[in-house]
């Protein structure tokens, strides 16, 4: 499950499968929501969900194509921490915490 409400993409297990299925089925969903202009690209994506690690890493790459800076939430901390940044803003600076 994979739905985006404003500047958070929510990612969450549907239906239970293994993994070789799930980064295909997070592929196939970011295929559609690129293609309804979803995904249009720009500074920030915050991310925010439970995810297996083999989908973790196929949406940081994925993502990481369309935004400067892609942060994950830590439900420790109740905030967001920039995990991949190629932004030249300093508050997108890898590390860093976000609200």
């Amino acid at each position: 499950m994979i739905t985006r409400d404003y500047s958070i993409l929510r990612v969450g297990f549907g239906t239970p499968s293994d993994n070789t299925q799930m980064v295909k089925d997070a592929a196939a969903r970011l295929d559609a929501m690129q293609n309804a202009g979803e995904l249009s690209g720009g500074g920030l994506l915050k991310i925010n969900g439970p995810a297996s690690l083999p989908v973790a890493m196929f949406l940081g790459h994925r993502l990481s194509q369309l935004y400067e800076a892609i942060a994950c939430f830590d439900p420790k901390m109740n905030k967001y921490v920039i995990a991949i940044s190629r932004s030249s803003n300093p508050s997108y600076a890898v590390g860093n915490v976000i609200d």
